[in-house]
């Protein structure tokens, strides 16, 4: 997947050219478990979400820090993606 930052779009090998958005890097790596989806943004224009345990680390760590986001390993996905993320997790 490439990314456009000027468009806010990325290419997509699955959807396309489709609008960027932003998930944890859990959210995007296989797993059989259910991780949550907490949606971070009530702007439908910005949709950006981590896992539970991102919550929760967020919560304990009380904003953005260095080791949080290390933890959230940020990824970047179409917003078809990200519509599969949702009903998955």
């Amino acid at each position: 997947m490439t990314d456009d930052s000027e468009d806010n779009t990325v290419e997509c090998d699955t959807h396309g050219k489709r609008t960027g958005t932003v998930v944890c890097g859990h959210l995007v790596r296989p797993t059989d478990s259910v991780l949550g989806f907490v949606e971070n943004s009530s702007d439908p224009d910005d949709l950006q979400a981590w896992c539970s345990a991102c919550e929760k680390m967020f919560v304990r760590e009380q904003e953005m820090t260095p080791a949080f986001r290390a933890f959230n390993d940020m990824c970047i996905v179409c917003d078809g993606c990200y519509a599969q993320l949702k009903r998955l997790h």
